[in-house]
């Protein structure tokens, strides 16, 4: 009767430390996971940083392109989003998008004089893609160390005739 005590003592000991083990590499997985989760993210952020930052970079080269008279820079972001400038209001960008690194509509302004020739992100991480950037960053973009060195300048100027497709024949 004793022997059965010991040899059940024994087995439970074994199966408290194979549960332990199991637990802890559970949480080495759950780390693991996380980890990759979080670049996941990062990269989402980034993308939605360069379709937005190219998008207010076309509607700051669009704004100019189209002014009435001499090419004028607009003084504000406002003033992409309403372009008071003609007898019906213009809009080159719908809203003022916020920052996806920063989560705020706050952009940092590149100027000349009061105007706007370019916008950049006000956060401060380090860049994922360094490589097949759109070409409103300009080449020195792949050598960023940070993403507020990523400056969204308008590539060419284009019209608001250019920005939209033509209506193909059928």
């Amino acid at each position: 009767m004793a022997e059965i005590m010991r040899t059940g003592r024994r087995e439970r000991g074994y199966t408290y430390l194979l549960v332990l083990f199991a637990a802890a590499a559970l949480g080495l997985f759950a780390a693991e996971v996380g980890v990759v989760w979080q670049k996941v993210v990062a990269r989402e952020r980034e993308a939605e940083l360069l379709f937005i930052g190219s998008e207010i970079a076309r509607a700051i080269g669009r704004y100019h392109a189209d002014s009435p008279g001499a090419p004028a820079w607009p003084t504000s972001l406002e003033e992409l989003v309403e372009d008071r400038r003609f007898p019906t209001v213009r809009r080159h960008l719908r809203r003022i998008y916020r920052d996806p690194l920063t989560a705020r509509p706050d952009w940092g302004l590149v100027r000349e004089g009061q105007a706007i020739v370019g916008i950049h992100s006000r956060a401060t991480g380090e860049p994922i893609r360094k490589a097949d950037l759109p070409p409103e960053l300009g080449p020195a973009a792949a050598s960023a160390a940070r993403y507020d060195e990523w400056i969204f300048r308008p590539a060419e100027p284009i019209s608001a005739s250019d920005a939209l497709p033509a209506a193909e024949s059928l």
